[in-house]
């Protein structure tokens, strides 16, 4: 069943620089999510990974240079179709591809991703996704065999196929997403994609040209040997989920894996990084 987060909303004053700080603090919990407004920080955790006195170990709070105030909520889970078809419009993700729903005309794009996504994460709208799609599209080759990684809605893993990619792999947590995953995958006329529910462990004794993982940074840096070892030499590890000032620690944490970064993708305040497999 779709779980319930809770939703913590801080007022920093001044913002500058300690909402940044205050952003790099809570990292280090499991928030799965933020999100920064003009005169907010909001931030979402599963309500099973909550517990009481959830932020007492982040020191900044003690600081008396920075006021740091909150307020938390339950949120319930969200019909994103019914949110999705009376809010979405098209994306466009440079000038060759757009991410639309079923119910949109179709745009005149090389590349159409027809996604709905129910209660799944994925659909360009977001800064993660979008940075994403945008490395996909750069790559010089789209490697044969490739893995999406918490796959959502399954739109990465659908553009994966339409830029040439032979087989997919794709592989979400949720069941509900890998079952929005494979009803995308159907959308889109992408036969050679394996939608499974269930987690890392999936992915041991296969291996890959490509890999693609837009989660939480903590769970990145757990999956990162798998990752490494499931990877080919040469082949390509697309990660995001993240903010510009983690770049340099996930980074560092890959070159322990022999993943060597190869390019940078920002957007606002989010970032994805390319790494190739070193020999």
């Amino acid at each position: 069943m779709p779980q319930n987060y809770i939703e913590y909303k801080f007022t920093v004053v001044p913002k500058d620089p300690w909402e940044e700080i205050l952003f790099a603090a809570l990292q280090e919990l499991p928030f799965e999510s933020f999100e920064s407004n003009e005169n907010s920080l909001m931030a979402y955790v599963p309500e099973a990974l909550h517990y009481d006195n959830f932020l007492k170990t982040i020191s900044l709070f003690e600081n008396t240079a920075v006021s740091i105030s909150f307020e938390k909520k339950t949120i319930e889970p969200i019909n994103w179709n019914a949110k999705w078809e009376s809010e979405f419009q098209p994306i466009e993700i440079g000038e060759d591809c757009v991410v639309r729903a079923d119910f949109h005309p179709a745009q005149g794009k090389p590349y159409e991703l027809i996604i709905n996504p129910k209660m799944s994460f994925g659909t360009g709208h977001h800064q993660t996704t979008w940075m994403m799609t945008k490395a996909l599209f750069e790559l010089d080759e789209m490697p044969s065999v490739v893995l999406d990684m918490g796959t959502g809605t399954g739109v990465l893993a659908v553009y994966a196929a339409k830029l040439g990619a032979k087989e997919v792999l794709a592989i979400d947590i949720e069941e509900w997403s890998a079952e929005n995953a494979r009803e995308n995958v159907e959308r889109n006329g992408c036969s050679n994609i394996e939608c499974l529910w269930g987690d890392i462990d999936l992915v041991k004794g296969r291996n890959f040209g490509l890999i693609i993982a837009n989660i939480n940074k903590n769970i990145l840096k757990q999956h990162m040997e798998v990752y490494s070892n499931a990877l080919e030499t040469n082949g390509t590890l697309l990660l995001s989920g993240f903010f510009v000032t983690d770049v340099d620690e996930v980074t560092n944490y890959c070159e322990a894996y022999k993943l060597k970064q190869t390019k940078v993708f920002t957007k606002d305040e989010w970032a994805c990084i390319q790494l190739i497999k070193a020999k």
